[in-house]
């Protein structure tokens, strides 16, 4: 599998933060790289935006899956599965993905009692996942946990009197119900 040898900066100065961890050169330039860094335009499409975030993927997710022993494309599948927003959907507390990432967005769900809004965050087996006191109430949620299913995955524990969820561990490749060709994807990130 090929390893990015390239330039770091340059990534971190494209993307406007410190990727890979702190870097002085970004400190210097707060720009993005090239002739026209300087001056370039700011505004970004919807598109656009998306795209540098899946490249951040790319860059910091992968690079963590392939740097850990065992089989790269099923260690990225499970540390997307690990993300907070993801947990919160396989809880049942939305209905999408994309909803679950906004109640996280819009502090409405607690990591181990503390509010976390960071849809990425990385949820360790033994933590708890809990719908924010103020939160309970919302018919979003509400509506999405009525009549679902909680003994659908193994890997976690749900209390419907709290409304909080449990991370039991990191779930195996066959227990992950998603119909993704992982290989596929090592094979798009390693060219």
């Amino acid at each position: 599998m090929a390893r990015y040898i390239g330039p770091k900066s340059r990534i971190a100065r494209r993307f406007g933060e410190a990727i890979f961890g702190e870097d002085k050169v970004l400190a210097k330039r707060p720009y993005a790289p090239g002739q026209h860094g300087v001056n370039r335009r700011k505004k970004n499409s919807e598109y656009g935006t998306q795209l540098a975030e899946k490249q951040k993927a790319k860059y910091t997710l992968f690079a963590k899956a392939a740097r850990t022993k065992g089989i790269t494309g099923e260690i990225l599948i499970q540390l997307l599965e690990c993300r907070l927003d993801n947990i919160v959907y396989r809880l049942g507390m939305a209905p999408t993905r994309a909803a679950a990432r906004q109640l996280v967005s819009h502090r409405h769900i607690t990591v181990d009692g503390k509010v976390v809004n960071i849809p990425s965050y990385e949820v360790k087996p033994g933590q708890v996942v809990a719908v924010r006191e103020k939160a309970k109430s919302l018919e979003v949620i509400n509506e999405s946990l009525q009549g679902f299913n909680h003994g659908r995955y193994s890997w976690l524990e749900w209390n419907e009197g709290e409304k909080a969820g449990k991370l039991l561990n990191v779930p195996a490749r066959e227990e992950i119900p998603e119909n993704i060709k992982e290989q596929l994807i090592v094979e798009l990130y390693s060219k």
